[in-house]
């Protein structure tokens, strides 16, 4: 895998900024007496695995915080969360995927504000290697099946799925 560039976001919708501020807000408070913090779309981290070039997530759940050089997390977030728009779908589920697996953040959500849809994925354990992990397709959440959307590795933080998508038409 080539290492990910970083994207130019300044032609997203405010939809996809919306999604983001919703969940930083919602979470973000319920985080407060863990070590772990909630961070949108303004930090970076650099992995070996990418040739520490640095990669933008748009919400990210870090308990490791103090693990960082400069401007950078070094560390692994337990939690992704992308939040699609054309230009960047193809990059989140191909390229932006496959690099959290194989650094191994446990979650990755993808969210798609245009269908109102969230996409739950964990990191399991691959079958046919005991060094490899895959991630599984745990919950797909839209308006016809919606429920309180909760973090699988933080199973007592939750956010609504209407307030995810508050100001969402």
């Amino acid at each position: 895998m080539d290492s990910l560039p970083m994207k130019d976001m300044a032609n997203t919708y405010i939809e996809h900024s919306i999604i983001i501020n919703n969940f930083v807000t919602t979470v973000g408070p319920q985080l407060q007496s863990s070590i772990c913090r909630v961070f949108g779309d303004s930090v970076k981290y650099k992995w070996a695995e990418n040739d520490n070039k640095p990669v933008i997530p748009d919400v990210s759940i870090n308990c490791d915080i103090r693990n960082r050089r400069s401007t950078n997390f070094l560390g692994v977030p337990k939690f992704i969360m992308e939040v699609l728009s054309d230009a960047t779908e193809v990059y989140d589920r191909n390229d932006k995927m496959e690099l959290y697996k194989k650094v191994e953040v446990a979650e990755y959500w993808i969210v798609d504000w245009r269908k109102k849809q969230v996409e739950m994925y964990v990191l399991s354990p691959d079958e046919n290697s005991i060094d490899d992990a895959e991630y599984k397709l745990i919950a797909m959440i839209t308006e016809k099946n919606k429920t309180d959307l909760r973090i699988n590795m933080f199973p007592n933080i939750m956010i609504g799925f209407d307030q995810l998508f508050d100001c969402i038409d």
